[in-house]
């Protein structure tokens, strides 16, 4: 067989390989292993890409900022600023009609620029506003569909690990993709508050009982000015010193991890909310979750070599040159194929399998890779919400306990988010200024 031959063949073996729940890494890395072993007829050489691999990728001073990023939001969350952050938004928000869907949204928005993990979010805003939520005479599908939909804000929202994965990947800068993702992460944001506000109004009976709505909503322990400035000054301090930083250039993003966990861990032992044991817990935590991210990306580093050394990239880029195809007929195909693997796989997979391929395939179109980043997130995140994966559907579940509200019931409660998402990926597709207007006025400033 020709390396051509074998590459396309690799494509197929790994999708029937995952389909049949075969574990992503060891899929990517078992093929890839046979694949240049098969190519090259040399078992020495398989096992050299094994080596290049690992030390030649996560080795990068810049992959540094995974286990920090994670750190820092497991710290986050303990430190007990999830429910400042609700506790914040529900104090602006309570008074609208639908006004506790959008307290979490908003809530979820300013926890995702402070942790930049999804699962983080959804795991948090479950045990905090879908049984405030159902207290108040919520429907139990739209709360959970509710932090479902809004947990997707923490890939978004800078800092996010998935805008730092994909700019390990298109090799761009962390900077100008924490920059675009503001604009993206707020427009989102919007968008599902104009949804609840939307649902509230037209679909009521599908997002409360009707007392719900005629009764203004009072919590028993409402915020004084100096609560609200107890709870506020911790989550504004930590977005400016990790933030902050980065736009300034005082640092570079891994060591804005450094110094983002560190004033989480001070804030978590100022309020008293970690023990020695809670911390070992902590690290054990980032530690299993590093693990899984970065041998993720040694798998897919060892798939993206195997794939160069049968040369199908290149055979792929000129075969899509011979068809002549649109720049926008590639896109939609792209766009296509991530959401297809948003049902079964996770995100950090779908990057690191999609974005090595159709990379080579855009270059003759000198497209923006900061703009095509945000894109490929909007594209892979909605995969969270979709079955049969769904993966934040799936966390929401296992942190809910509850048997009233089956995986079902989420499923369906974030199907209107996830179509809100695809919405605004369309107009980020057709307006590229909408993530870009910043990163060009701070390369302009430079």
């Amino acid at each position: 067989m020709t390396g051509l031959e074998i590459g396309a063949i690799s494509i197929v073996a790994m999708l029937v390989l995952i389909y049949i729940g075969m574990y992503v890494p060891i899929v990517l890395a078992l093929i890839s292993f046979v694949g240049v072993w098969v190519v090259k007829g040399n078992i020495n050489i398989a096992v050299s890409l094994l080596w290049l691999a690992s030390a030649k990728t996560v080795g990068n001073f810049l992959f540094g900022v995974i286990p920090l990023f994670v750190l820092m939001g497991l710290l986050v969350s303990t430190a007990g600023m999830g429910r400042d952050t609700y506790d914040i938004a529900q104090y602006f928000m309570k008074r609208i009609r639908g006004g506790l869907g959008m307290a979490t949204v908003v809530a979820n928005a300013i926890f995702a620029a402070i942790t930049g993990v999804s699962i983080a979010s959804a795991t948090v805003f479950t045990k905090i506003s879908v049984p405030e939520m159902l207290r108040y005479g919520y429907k139990g599908r739209f709360a959970v569909g509710v932090v479902a939909g809004s947990s997707v804000l923490g890939m978004l929202i800078p800092p996010s690990i998935l805008l730092i994965v994909y700019a390990l990947i298109a090799e761009e800068s962390v900077g100008d993709l924490f920059i675009a993702g503001v604009g993206p992460g707020l427009l989102l944001t919007i968008a599902f508050c104009v949804l609840i506000s939307f649902m509230a109004y037209f679909f009521p009976n599908s997002v409360a009982s009707p007392e719900t709505f005629t009764q203004s909503v009072e919590t028993e322990n409402r915020l004084s000015k100096r609560e609200l400035l107890f709870k506020s000054v911790p989550i504004i301090t930590l977005i400016v010193v990790v933030l902050g930083g980065i736009y300034a250039g005082l640092y570079t993003p891994t060591e804005a991890g450094a110094a983002g966990a560190f004033v989480a861990l001070l804030f978590a032992l100022w309020r008293r909310s970690l023990s020695w044991r809670g911390l070992w817990a902590i690290l054990v935590e980032t530690g299993h979750i590093t693990a899984t991210l970065l041998f993720l990306i040694v798998s897919a580093s060892m798939y993206s070599r195997m794939l160069g050394i049968t040369g199908l990239p290149t055979q792929l880029g000129t075969w899509i040159g011979e068809m002549d195809a649109s720049f926008g007929m590639l896109l939609f195909l792209y766009v296509v194929i991530v959401l297809v693997l948003g049902t079964i796989i996770d995100s950090v997979s779908i990057m690191l399998i999609s974005v090595p391929l159709f990379l080579v395939v855009l270059a003759p179109f000198n497209v923006d890779l900061v703009w095509f980043g945000i894109v490929t997130i909007i594209a892979t995140e909605i995969g969270l919400l979709t079955p049969p994966l769904g993966l934040a559907v799936y966390v929401i579940k296992s942190t809910l306990d509850r048997d009233d509200i089956s995986l079902a019931d989420i499923f369906i409660g974030a199907a209107p988010f996830a179509l809100t998402m695809l919405f605004v990926l369309i107009a980020i597709i057709l307006v590229p200024d909408i993530s870009l207007y910043l990163v060009e006025l701070r390369r302009s400033l430079i």
